[in-house]
């Protein structure tokens, strides 16, 4: 039954409550935060940048949908890399609802590549396992030469690396000569690949510096650069390393270990290679003051030709002023002979007085040497010690006898006495 326009106006009106918007978008943001938050969502990056300020916003997104983020510099600072479009990423924050515009946000606490963080772990603990070891200390890191003789290249010959290193060198030094040693950079045999690569061009005489390069890529695809056997060969390596591995923001062991690190394969090159313009231009300003050099030279020897032509022109004053010297020469050299005459006149003197002295005391000192060695030979005159009342006894043959055991009763002796010799006939012997 249709109701009446006065039923319709007795009935009672329904209360409605009416938000403002503002209080609306609190009121939102408050359930959300008492709902889900804290929250941990997973998905790909999308649309990321970085702002002058250090804060970064992106989308995460999925098949499903996607939803808004942004990263303050305080959370950002704590970034390892920074992700790239695509990647598959774990994050932690707060939902909030951006009131200004009444958008959906996700603030981002923590970041980190879905399903890697055994790897960033593995990752830290060789880092400062190889740091303690000194692996990175700057003191061992060696200086490139500005103008090397030759550069070898370390990397796959089909990676885009090898042709922008080859470009970047091509436009700069065209004249240095190359040298690549190709070697796997990904998977699981790169790191092995990468360490005979390394070893080989090492052993080349010919090179100054070895650039490790490879394009960019996820951690996976970088993971060869992280092991500890590449750190040991980039460390060992008898020339400098230069590695440029990935993009700017990519960090790995192989870098910190380098003498050198590059943001990119392309600056690698560069930092090696003083652009031919630049050789050229120095090469200029050498010559250039090569020849203003040669010509002052010029000058002061024309200037000193001028004189000694101005000279020839006067010979005459020439041969006067040679003569005075040669007469001062002759005169100098009269007074030295004289001086070294009357020198060795003075000691031929010398020498005549003591021939003449010793000519004289030469007699006297033989004749007193001879009469001390008379006295000498008398004082060992045997008969001189018989005359003291000794006697010098001797056999029948004449040899002396000292000792009484060759004495036999009945033998017969000679004594000798200072006036005469007397034969005995020997009774008997007696030991003292």
């Amino acid at each position: 039954m249709d109701e009446s326009p006065g039923a319709a106006r007795q009935r009672p009106q329904t209360m409605r409550s009416v938000w403002e918007v503002g209080a609306l978008c609190r009121a939102i943001a408050d359930s959300l935060a008492a709902r889900f938050n804290p929250v941990a969502v997973q998905g790909e990056i999308s649309g990321f940048t970085r702002a002058s300020s250090g804060h970064c916003y992106f989308q995460i997104k999925d098949s499903q949908g996607q939803l808004r983020c942004a990263m303050f510099r305080r959370a950002a600072q704590g970034l390892l890399t920074l992700p790239q479009e695509g990647d598959r990423v774990e994050v932690e924050g707060r939902l909030a609802l951006y009131e200004p515009r009444g958008e959906l946000q996700l603030v981002v606490e923590t970041l980190r590549r879905a399903g890697q963080g055994a790897l960033f772990e593995q990752f830290l603990r060789l880092k400062a396992q190889l740091e303690a070891q000194g692996f990175f200390a700057a003191e061992r890191k060696r200086p490139l030469l500005a103008r090397p003789r030759g550069i070898g290249v370390v990397t796959s010959r089909n990676a885009a690396a090898w042709h922008d290193v080859m470009t970047a060198l091509q436009r700069r030094v065209p004249h240095i000569p190359v040298v690549l040693a190709n070697a796997l950079v990904q998977g699981a045999e790169a790191p092995a690949s990468l360490c005979r690569a390394l070893k080989s061009l090492g052993q080349r005489p010919e090179l100054d510096v070895i650039l490790l390069v490879r394009g960019g890529g996820s951690i996976e695809d970088l993971w060869a650069f992280n092991d500890a056997q590449l750190a040991q060969a980039i460390v060992a390596s008898p020339l400098p390393v230069v590695t440029g591995v990935g993009h700017e923001t990519d960090f790995t062991i192989a870098d910190f270990c380098a003498d050198l690190r590059a943001p990119t394969p392309t600056a690698a090159a560069e930092l090696c290679a003083t652009p031919r313009q630049e050789s050229l231009l120095a090469l200029t300003h050498l010559a250039r003051g090569l020849a203003d050099g040669v010509q002052r030279w010029q000058e002061r020897e024309a200037v000193r030709l001028d004189q000694l032509h101005s000279q020839l022109a006067r010979p005459r004053r020439g041969l006067e002023a040679a003569r005075l010297r040669l007469h001062r020469l002759a005169q100098r050299q009269a007074a030295v002979v004289q001086q070294i005459v009357s020198g060795q006149q003075r000691a031929l003197d010398r020498l005549t007085l003591r021939r003449a002295q010793t000519l004289t005391r030469e007699p006297q000192r033989a004749d007193e040497q001879l009469a001390r060695l008379a006295l000498r030979l008398e004082a060992q005159n045997p008969r001189r010690v018989l005359e003291r009342g000794y006697a010098w006894l001797a056999d029948v043959q004449g040899q002396p006898l000292g000792d009484v055991s060759r004495l036999q009763p009945g033998d017969s002796v000679v004594a000798t006495l200072a006036s005469g010799m007397v034969d005995l006939t020997v009774r008997g012997t007696r030991q003292p």
